[in-house]
């Protein structure tokens, strides 16, 4: 199976092409069936119902989506006889929409799903301002809308219930597909032709994917009781695979070294191109599997194959040793050996999925318990709504912003513009408005692109297919592809929904030309309003919250780099406590690289230092995976524990104190005294001679803490 096969069978079986599916069928069964027995505006509001209610319907536990579902279908009903009261007058429909656009956006404050509600609602509130209906005729409408809304809900919920391990199933194949790209990219780091800061640019780029991929994985499955109680072998299966996910990239991740010293000394032997291909077959045999656990279909395996290479390559750099000039470095390769051995090993384990009798013996009692540690949670307090009403709230601050420039959108289509459909004025206001500039500016662009290249691909569509059968069919390919990738890829969402709109407007009798005009006309429009709003009124530019993402970051590092010293002298934590730091380690430094990221696509004139940005995300980067390797290392060793001598002592205290002062620079008001390491046990020898490789990584540790202090100075000062 090739490359492109892989893509193409990693979305028709994904999460959101089944979403893309539901939707459709949502929208148009209504629609087309009350068409054909004369009822299409009853049909049509049905759809619109079912519309919003998806727009709640993200990845997530079956009870996190069905009581999404289930608010946005109480709030779109009150809204819409709200709507109906309020359409009496264009002064107090105004009032509705800046009243409504600023407590639905406060919702954010409850969390992503909570957010969610409030699009679908504030979304519902727009869709009416089309034809918004006569006071007596609200209730009609209204249950209209909640029958679609509880059509959608009913289809995805029944859904769940046939098949409950398939999302978890997707997302797991999702996750396993990101780490495999990972890895994938890990291979270029052994290519002498490559520029390494490319090479890191784009690995912490999909550290970001990787990281957003094991979440929705962890949220998924520990909050879905029925998968973290393990009663079925599925649901063991699923649990255990994806803890062994989470340590295959821990692994991968931990396989750090000079790579400018080893591209130095082995490029011109050839064997760095062995290295490479080699981590490329495992990328691909990964992704196989992600394939095979998305699609539930068994995959062989090549195991042996990848095992009889491995084996070469072993042979090859033996050879090396007898080699004058890198024998003495051939070290770092046999170092890397035994790293891509463990890769390869898991990877098998990762095949083991397919084992039906793979821990068949029953879980502890209190796993289901242990597993919750792994998840943030997310109350619904009202205080938390209070709290948040203040300037210095992110959420308050982009409330304010939304609402004026729903208001602004709304003067406009009422005063300055009087199109058929000027609502979409309004419409893309609240689409493309989002808490953060940089997420603003892309959507904005996005949407401009689409719109044009969907105009020009319905305009060719019903150019070039006569034949009503054949549009409608056309239609319905569009609509699967504009819904499958709203989630992943915004501007093929807007070309495809575009080009279905024109589509379906044409079978509504209406020009295609004027729609065409009146659409892009509306989006300029809504998008000028939105860039404004997010430009103007209260910007949130990520770097001036960089810093709390930075002082995260060094915060998990501290805790890792402790835990490294409670190990070293004696006192190794439990399975669990560990995996909590280092998910936090992962977590934190994803956060910390998407900000970055974000920040690039921000006027350079509020980019703060990238350059000394981006040491800061590698130096971040190459601290915990050389922590990760060195506490790898001593799992591997326990019981044994290597001795802890003053020198090892001083260059790990010397490396918590390099840190613990970079995090006072980036966030003094949250810095505190730097504690003492841990003793070293009684059992723990600190008279032995040195482990020279213990010391020099080590010191290797120390070294980059020094870095990163450099770093911070500069960014601090």
């Amino acid at each position: 199976m090739n490359h492109q096969t892989r893509r193409l069978r990693y979305f028709f079986s994904g999460q959101n092409f089944s979403d893309g599916v539901r939707v459709t069928v949502s929208i148009l069964l209504p629609a087309v069936l009350l068409g054909q027995w004369g009822h299409f505006e009853a049909g049509l509001s049905i759809a619109t119902g079912a519309v919003c209610v998806s727009v709640t319907d993200t990845p997530g536990p079956a009870a996190h989506r069905r009581n999404g579902m289930l608010a946005a279908l109480v709030l779109v009903g009150l809204t819409a006889l709200l709507t109906g009261a309020a359409a009496l007058n264009v002064w107090t429909l105004a009032l509705e929409i800046g009243a409504l656009s600023f407590g639905l956006t406060m919702l954010l404050v409850w969390g992503a799903r909570a957010g969610a509600v409030g699009t679908a609602t504030l979304l519902s509130v727009v869709l009416l301002l089309a034809h918004p209906p006569a006071l007596a005729a609200a209730p009609a409408h209204a249950g209209l809308l909640l029958l679609g809304g509880i059509w959608y809900a009913g289809l995805a919920l029944v859904a769940y219930q046939v098949r409950p391990y398939r999302p978890a199933q997707q997302a797991l194949g999702e996750c396993i597909h990101a780490l495999a790209r990972f890895l994938d990219l890990k291979a270029k780091f052994y290519n002498p032709a490559t520029a390494l800061e490319e090479d890191y640019r784009q690995l912490v780029a999909q550290q970001v994917v990787v990281n957003e991929k094991q979440e929705a994985v962890r949220d998924l499955i520990f909050r879905t009781r029925q998968i973290v109680n393990e009663t079925t072998s599925t649901g063991r299966r699923l649990v255990l695979t994806f803890v062994e996910t989470v340590d295959l990239y821990e692994r991968i991740t931990v396989g750090y070294y000079d790579y400018s010293a080893v591209r130095e000394a082995f490029g011109h032997t050839g064997v760095l191109e062995d290295v490479a291909r080699l981590i490329r077959h495992v990328a691909t045999e990964l992704d196989h599997l992600g394939v095979a656990i998305q699609t539930n279909h068994a995959h062989p395996g090549t195991g042996p194959v990848l095992t009889a290479e491995w084996d070469r390559l072993q042979a090859r750099i033996s050879a090396l040793d007898t080699d004058a000039d890198s024998g003495a470095n051939a070290l770092v390769l046999k170092k890397i050996l035994v790293n891509l051995r463990d890769i390869i090993q898991r990877v098998g384990n990762i095949r083991r999925y397919f084992d039906e009798a793979l821990s068949a013996a029953a879980p502890a009692a209190s796993r289901a318990a242990d597993h919750t540690q792994f998840v943030a949670r997310q109350e619904i307090e009202l205080r938390a709504l209070s709290q948040n009403f203040t300037m210095k709230s992110a959420v308050f601050r982009h409330a304010v912003r939304m609402t004026v420039a729903c208001l602004v959108a709304y003067a406009v289509a009422e005063t300055l513009w009087h199109g058929q459909h000027n609502y979409w004025i309004l419409m893309t206001v609240t689409i493309m408005l989002k808490p953060g500039f940089s997420l603003t500016r892309q959507r904005n662009t996005e949407r401009i692109i689409g719109t044009l290249a969907g105009g020009a691909l319905g305009g060719l569509v019903l150019w070039a297919v006569p034949w009503p059968e054949a549009r409608f069919a056309v239609l319905v390919v569009f609509m699967v592809v504009a819904y499958s990738f709203q989630r992943t890829v915004y501007l093929v969402t807007v070309v495809f929904l575009t080009a279905y709109l024109l589509i379906m407007f044409r079978f509504l009798g209406l020009s295609y030309l004027g729609v065409a005009q009146e659409r892009i006309t509306d989006t300029l429009m809504g998008c000028a309003i939105a860039f404004s709003a997010g430009y103007l009124l209260f910007p949130s530019w990520e770097s001036e919250q960089l810093t709390d993402y930075m002082a995260a970051a060094l915060r998990a590092n501290l805790a890792y780099l402790r835990q490294l010293a409670d190990r070293l002298a004696g006192r190794p934590l439990t399975p669990n406590d560990y995996r909590l730091l280092r998910k936090n380690v992962y977590v934190s430094g994803a956060n910390l690289a998407a900000a970055f990221q974000r920040m690039l696509t921000e006027p350079k004139s509020k980019q703060h230092r990238p350059t000394e940005t981006h040491e800061f995300v590698v130096l971040n980067h190459i601290l915990s995976s050389n922590i990760a390797a060195l506490t790898g290392t001593l799992r591997e060793a326990a019981p044994a524990v290597p001795p802890f001598p003053p020198d090892s002592r001083r260059a790990l205290t010397s490396a918590v104190a390099a840190l613990s002062k970079s995090l006072a620079r980036i966030a003094p008001a949250t810095a505190a005294p730097v504690e003492e390491l841990a003793a070293p046990e009684p059992n723990i020898s600190v008279e032995a001679a040195d482990d020279k490789l213990l010391l020099e990584q080590l010191t290797f540790l120390q070294k980059v803490s020094g870095d990163i202090g450099k770093v911070t100075e500069v960014l601090a000062g």
